[in-house]
């Protein structure tokens, strides 16, 4: 049984739920959305900015804000909360120098006023100018290069109010999902996006415009698939052949995303989750971790569902 509470001006109220609440997260760009429908009885008062709060059987779900109020003739108004993420569409600019991703979450929380809970050292540092960028976009740019470098991948989710980064070796779910486990899926193999199997990384000196030029490939792969060129211009030379090896490493694969509707909810899976799939479809046998990409829990009075997507994850995170 869940309970949704909304609280103004040193009042909580209790409102009469109409239909379903749905929770959804998403891994990347997008804060954590809460969207229910509730009855106004002419005691409920609430406004845009008030909190909002999601418990289900005791599990904390979700802790965010009233950002949409949409009121109907019948006298119901439809509701979308957001959590701490809402703040990071906000665009700024941020000149940094020699700062993990760890520390610039901590000063852009810091900056913009928001909480933060655990996160963890990512250790990796880096120097960037981010220029009228989205908070949203500042963080994956510093994951991004994190992953890069050091295979390592982050989630950023807000947990009941609390910022937190984590690697997702750190956010295992000891579940197993298969196509029975709802009632339909996807799954789909692709070497269209993501996939390369030549690396090729070029650094210019900024005194004499000389270019140096890194390669790294895969044989093998390039007879099977062909040529699948990444390339990219660097501005720091160090480490740069471990980097174009790391990068060979990181995308020379096959890439696998796996969907599957109104498997029977579980209040741990969120956006970043680890889970574990095991699929027999015609020739295709795989049993291994994919990533949650997006999850979308939908909560009644007397059940629980959701809807999954994610994709594989062929590398030591």
């Amino acid at each position: 049984m869940y309970e949704l509470t909304i609280y103004n001006n040193d009042i909580l109220y209790y409102p009469s739920v109409i239909g379903n609440v749905t929770w959804e997260t998403e891994r990347s760009g997008s804060p954590g959305t809460l969207k229910f429908e509730v009855y106004q009885d002419g005691n409920l008062d609430f406004e845009e900015g008030n909190e909002v709060r999601f418990i289900d059987n005791s599990d904390k779900i979700f802790f965010g804000y009233v950002f949409t109020k949409k009121r109907s003739s019948d006298n119901t108004i439809s509701v979308t909360a957001y959590d701490q993420l809402r703040y990071f569409k906000n665009k700024d600019t941020y000149s940094y120098s020699k700062k993990s991703t760890s520390e610039l979450l901590k000063m852009l929380a810091k900056d913009f006023y928001l909480r933060t809970g655990d996160i963890d050292d990512t250790v990796y540092k880096m120097s960037r100018v981010e220029d009228n960028t989205t908070l949203f976009d500042m963080v994956i740019n510093s994951m991004d290069e994190t992953l890069k470098a050091k295979k390592k991948i982050y989630v950023l989710y807000d947990d009941f109010g609390k910022l937190n980064l984590k690697n997702i070796s750190n956010m295992v779910v000891p579940i197993e999902i298969d196509p029975s486990s709802g009632e339909s899926f996807e799954y789909s193999t692709s070497i269209d996006s993501n996939t390369y199997n030549k690396i090729k990384l070029v650094h210019e000196d900024d005194t004499t415009k000389k270019r140096t030029v890194y390669v790294d490939e895969d044989i093998d792969s390039i007879n099977q698939y062909g040529v699948l060129l990444y390339y990219e211009t660097i501005q720091d030379e160090t480490l740069v052949k471990q980097k174009a090896s790391a990068l060979l490493e990181l995308y020379n694969s096959t890439s696998k995303d796996f969907s599957v509707s109104n498997c029977f909810g579980d209040n741990r899976v969120r956006a970043g989750s680890r889970i574990c799939v095991r699929l027999v479809i015609d020739n295709v046998k795989f049993k291994g971790w994919m990533l949650v990409d997006k999850v979308t829990h939908t909560y009644s009075k007397d059940s629980h569902f959701m809807d999954l997507k994610l994709r594989g994850v062929d590398f030591n995170s």
